[in-house]
C-alpha cells in the first residue's frame, strides 16, 4: 500500500478527527478511504447517468413496462430464495 501525506488546516483535522471516533473508523486514513471510494462511486453513477441521457429512447416507459419490471425482479427475487 501506497503512503500519502495531506496537510490539512486545523478545523479540518479537527472535523476529521471527530469523524474518526464517532462515525467508527479506526483511523483518519479509513475515513479519507471511506470518502474516496464514495466519490468514485459518484463519479462513475455520473457518468452512467450522462451516458444514459446522451443515448436514444428504447421504447415508452408505461404503467405496462413498470409491472414487467416488477414482474422480472419478483421472480428473480423468488429464484434467489
Amino acid at each position: 500500500m501506497s503512503t500519502m501525506n495531506i496537510s490539512l488546516p486545523d478545523a479540518l483535522k479537527e472535523f476529521v478527527d471527530r469523524q474518526v471516533s464517532t462515525a467508527g473508523y479506526g483511523t483518519s486514513s479509513e475515513y479519507v478511504r471511506e470518502l474516496i471510494r464514495r466519490d468514485q462511486e459518484r463519479t462513475q453513477l455520473r457518468n452512467l447517468l450522462l451516458e444514459g441521457a446522451q443515448s436514444k429512447p428504447s421504447g415508452l416507459a408505461d404503467a405496462g413496462y413498470f409491472a414487467s419490471l416488477r414482474s422480472s425482479a419478483r421472480k428473480r427475487l423468488t429464484k434467489s430464495r
